[in-house]
């Protein structure tokens, strides 16, 4: 298996084209999009081998020096929100937990700016013995993979034997504080007819369940539409046991569709990524573990600005690079059109 099959390395370009864009700071695109979100990619390497993300061997491990460094960690999401309007940070991987500096790099962009919150998606193994230490770093919150509270069926999806290592680090972070806490599910054939045993264990730990369609993002390129499960059917699916009562989004630029399970005031979220786009207000950007720059999670367009600052670009310099990206950004992912390409990086190279 050649890299570019297992998902790395994409396509990487020169200087984006700043044409026609207007002059402001911000991350605007020819669609009136603003990113204000900002997804970090910090490690390609995971604790777990799930069959929509990452390959049985793992995704080829990318060379220490080509990793972005804490400092550059750093440097790049303080210029993300002091020249470029993001207000919401998320450290992604892989599993961010296999990076052991994981905490300098929270303190690092905590210490520097204190008013914005900085999560994490994890999967949650081994997050028991680090939560409180992330959060006195200064971590505000996480996100935790889930797709199931079966033991054998956690086994076969991720092919690791480690759900009791997930509900603990659940547990442990909601102890650390780390609130809102949530729970990701990406929606599987085989886990189905366990979601809403998933979304009733969710209820009683008091986190937010978000299921998420499957995206064509797999390592092994087994995706396929004819086989997704929808958001319509897994509605179906919870009905027969919740009453489920459509509340929408909070905000708009939000992924999820929320509905009141039996009432309220909790909530499960639907992430129909695929049957319900929400492509014309994505507000994201994206940074790779070996720092190139993304638009969006479908285009193989990367900019590095790794690269950039290590031949001694300044901030200013770093600053266009990432307006032109955004300002290029593609209109949508187009899984429905019939010569749709999935990009060559995979999710786990590209960061949740």
């Amino acid at each position: 298996m050649t890299l570019v099959e297992m998902g790395m390395p994409a396509v990487r370009s020169g200087r984006p084209s700043l044409d026609g864009r207007p002059d402001t700071p911000w991350l605007v695109d020819r669609f009136g999009r603003v990113a204000r979100d900002l997804r970090v990619s910090i490690t390609e390497k995971c604790s777990l081998r799930c069959t929509y993300c990452m390959p049985e061997e793992g995704l080829p491990p990318i060379p220490k020096d080509e990793l972005l460094t804490v400092a550059e960690i750093v440097r790049l999401v303080v210029l993300a929100v002091e020249q470029l309007g993001v207000r919401e940070v998320r450290f992604t991987g892989g599993e961010p937990l296999l990076r052991r500096d994981l905490e300098q790099i929270v303190a690092g962009c905590h210490e520097r700016l204190p008013d914005i919150p900085l999560a994490m998606t994890t999967n949650g193994v081994g997050l028991e013995h680090r939560a409180r230490g992330l959060a006195e770093a200064g971590l505000s919150r996480v996100n935790v993979s889930l797709d199931t509270v079966d033991r054998d069926g956690f086994a076969k999806l991720t092919r690791r034997d480690r759900l009791d290592s997930v509900l603990a680090g659940i547990r442990a972070a909601r102890a650390a504080g780390l609130a809102p806490l949530k729970v990701n599910a990406v929606l599987m054939r085989e886990t189905l007819s366990g979601a809403a045993d998933l979304l009733q264990w969710c209820l009683a730990e008091e986190c937010e369940l978000r299921f998420i369609e499957e995206m064509p993002l797999d390592a092994d390129h087994e995706w396929a539409r004819a086989n997704m499960v929808t958001a319509a059917e897994l509605l179906d699916v919870l009905g027969a046991r919740f009453t489920l009562t459509e509340a929408g989004r909070s905000d708009p630029s939000a992924p999820a569709e929320k509905w009141l399970v039996d009432g309220g005031p909790a909530t499960v979220g639907i992430i129909a990524t695929v049957t319900r786009k929400f492509c014309d207000t994505c507000d994201r950007t994206r940074l790779t573990a070996d720092g190139m720059l993304r638009s969006c999670l479908f285009s193989d367009q990367e900019f590095d600005l790794r690269e950039a600052m290590r031949s001694g670009a300044d901030d200013a310099e770093l600053a266009t690079i990432w307006r032109g990206a955004m300002w290029n950004k593609w209109a949508g992912h187009g899984i429905d059109a019939e010569d749709f390409v999935p990009p060559e990086r995979t999710m786990g190279a590209i960061g949740g």
